[in-house]
């Protein structure tokens, strides 16, 4: 069966919860064993003392290790990027800060792509440096040669362990290739120290792009966005094979930062509906774009669309090898400055003015001022991250309604 018809019951069996057809919400800290030897043997799996037997269901706990919400929305989740496991954490930021703390150490680098969420450049730019972990940065477009030439010119040749990307990036919607960069963690690995090759797939996922297929070894998301899609959950998820989550979830589990039952629940009703909302956001954004590209105020839109149609051979060959669509983000620029996007966005009435991505109602910000407020002014000059940048999130509304308030507030301008 297809993933979204799997969403309504995979991994729930009704027969251990008195029959109800949803799961329900298992709001306890901890669990009964049924005998001593039991929790012997939960015990000895939870901890890696040994390998869990054939057939053998691993045991429940403690909420911090696991809870029948949690395991069944990762076992769901693990159905749309084909992956091993999963982990579900309490926001997208701390499944990135984990994965980072547990493959860097002092001394290490991670190898970036730019722009990236302004959330992940601070913690790399600023926690990570105090704990001594370098950073290299690369752009859409450049070269594994040029890249490797930056990395050795920045004397961190062989520092390099974890190479972190996202694509399309968020605010810009630039894409990277994906297996260019497997090669790239491939040809930087060596017998003794293989390099980690995690993407951020928060801007097309999980439905219509999926990293591990191309050769990405973690898959991470701000499951706030397209994942939850109502902006009433704050989460975050990690995928990938069972060797690698192992870590993952290890960390986790001394961190604490694993979501809650209610999370989990909540999470769990979103995916019921995940391919028709984000099917439908996707529909409305190209009427939006398309709209966009033609008016007078309007001087460029960044829109993947735009580059499958406009863009260079190369761009094109890699959103068609990654997509399935072209997604629901949207940014542009005004004609103008700071003073017209900020009047644009005071004007809209349908459009919230509000951060955050991948939710039923259509939201607007100012990246430059925003969520990208931290990011080094010639970062942005170069990432195209402007005063006149506006970024759309399309919802699920009709894009009749949507476009005539984005035309209403551009009149304004």
């Amino acid at each position: 069966m297809k993933p979204e018809s799997l969403m309504m019951s995979y991994g729930y069996k009704p027969s251990l919860s008195e029959g109800a057809i949803k799961c329900p919400i298992f709001q306890t800290s901890t669990f009964v064993f049924h005998n001593a030897m039991e929790g012997k043997r939960f015990f000895e799996v939870a901890y890696g003392l040994r390998e869990k037997e054939q057939d053998e269901e691993l045991g429940l706990i403690y909420s911090r290790l696991n809870n029948p919400d949690l395991e069944i929305l990762e076992n769901r989740l693990c159905l749309w990027d084909e992956a091993e496991d999963c982990a579900v954490f309490e926001s997208g930021m701390s499944a990135i800060s984990t994965v980072m703390m547990e493959f860097l150490s002092p001394g290490d680098a991670i190898l970036y792509s730019k722009p990236v969420y302004g959330g992940t450049d601070h913690f790399i730019h600023h926690f990570l440096k105090k704990m001594n972990i370098g950073h290299v940065g690369f752009y859409p477009g450049e070269s594994k040669e040029t890249i490797k030439n930056r990395i050795k010119e920045m004397g961190m040749e062989g520092k390099v362990k974890l190479i972190h990307i996202e694509t399309p990036a968020n605010p810009t919607n630039t894409v990277i290739d994906i297996e260019m960069c497997a090669q790239l963690r491939d040809e930087l690995s060596t017998e003794d120290s293989r390099v980690v090759f995690s993407v951020d797939n928060t801007y097309m996922g999980p439905v219509w792009q999926h990293p591990l297929k191309h050769g990405a070894d973690l898959v991470l998301y701000s499951a706030t966005k397209y994942i939850g899609g109502h902006s009433d959950v704050i989460a975050g998820a990690c995928l990938g094979s069972k060797e690698l989550m192992a870590r993952v979830k290890g960390l986790r589990t001394f961190f604490g930062n694993m979501a809650g039952p209610w999370t989990g629940w909540l999470l769990m009703r979103s995916l019921e509906t995940l391919k028709v909302r984000m099917d439908k956001q996707a529909e409305n954004a190209m009427h939006v774009a398309a709209f966009l590209n033609q008016h007078p105020k309007v001087e460029k839109v960044y829109y993947i669309g735009n580059t499958a149609q406009f863009g260079s051979a190369e761009e094109k060959a890699i959103i068609e090898k990654q997509c399935s669509s072209y997604g629901a983000m949207i940014a542009f620029d005004i004609k103008g400055g700071e003073a017209e996007a900020f009047r644009f966005l005071d004007s809209l009435k349908l459009i919230k003015l509000a951060v955050s991505l991948g939710g039923t109602e259509s939201l607007a910000e100012h990246p430059q001022t925003m969520t990208h407020a931290d990011v080094s002014p010639e970062d942005k000059a170069t990432m195209s991250i402007t005063e006149k940048l506006v970024r759309l999130s399309i919802g699920v509304e009709y894009y009749g309604d949507l476009i005539a308030d984005i035309a209403n507030a551009l009149e304004t301008v």
